[in-house]
């Protein structure tokens, strides 16, 4: 009896895990299988791939062609967004967690407070006064910075509660030897937080990566927009043609599954990591 409940228990997590599976790859094998299709073939079979003599590949030759010059742009708004990010946030929390000094508390607690804010677009048109006053209109470091202090709390969130987990002997032995801070953060912190920081610098990669409302408000010139606003060239003012757009969105998403797929096995370690304490 006991034996076949175990079996039921394991049947159901299996159905479980595949049905998660099921509705998290769905939208992926959907915008694959139309980015091969006509609007006549979308209308009449949108979910299942027609003959592949049918497939209509020069869906996929437009959509690189509308996205090829924006993909280096997204790459380096990006990535630039994650350095700044974690530089910013790592020194951060080193101070927050290991060291006491007065409103300690207090500035942490106003950090976090501000994770309650309204988004960018409540803010969308104070951020663009400020943007245009800085000088930051039509370059892509703004986008670099803005998505940076945008990602920054939630890392000082979680990194500060990791560093405070860090043995305080091994800070304490490297002082005696004689490290600075910055050499405490360097042979300590960032080894042992390694995991840590690269599921955060996924995130934060994958965030700016997706990001639509500041490039679009901010950048002027074609040669600067990003992937997400390249895309929407490929939508037609009265008709879409779906096969086009679904290609341009595959093209588009191909580097973050490259990135992940790469990447997943620190992303689930550093996401096991922030979760366990003691």
């Amino acid at each position: 009896m006991a034996q076949r409940v175990s079996r039921s228990r394991e049947l159901l997590k299996h159905i479980i895990v595949c049905g998660v599976l099921l509705f998290s790859l769905f939208p992926l094998y959907l915008m694959i299988t139309i980015s091969f299709k006509d609007n006549q073939q979308f209308q009449v079979n949108p979910f299942f791939p027609d003959s592949p003599a049918t497939w209509k590949w020069h869906n996929w030759v437009k959509g690189w062609g509308t996205i090829q010059n924006y993909i280096a742009n997204s790459i380096v708004t990006s990535f630039g967004s994650v350095v700044l990010c974690l530089i910013a946030a790592i020194l951060t929390s080193y101070v927050l967690a290991r060291y006491r000094f007065a409103g300690r508390s207090v500035v942490y607690y106003i950090l976090i407070g501000t994770m309650f804010l309204p988004g960018t677009p409540a803010t969308l048109v104070t951020l663009f006064t400020l943007c245009k006053d800085l000088g930051m209109i039509n370059k892509l470091y703004a986008l670099s910075l803005i998505g940076a202090v945008g990602g920054q709390v939630v890392c000082v969130f979680i990194l500060r509660q990791f560093i405070e987990e860090i043995p305080k002997e091994l800070f304490e032995s490297a002082q005696i030897d004689g490290a600075g801070h910055l050499q405490q953060i360097w042979t300590i912190v960032l080894p042992l937080s390694g995991s840590v920081l690269g599921t955060l610098a996924i995130m934060q990669f994958i965030g700016n990566w997706n990001n639509l409302m500041m490039p679009l408000i901010l950048m002027r010139d074609d040669a600067l927009l990003t992937i997400p606003v390249g895309l929407m060239r490929l939508e037609g003012e009265y008709v879409k043609q779906w096969g086009e757009l679904m290609a341009g969105y595959t093209i588009g998403s191909i580097p973050l599954i490259v990135l992940f797929l790469f990447t997943m096995r620190l992303f689930v370690k550093g996401i096991a990591a922030g979760a366990v304490k003691g």
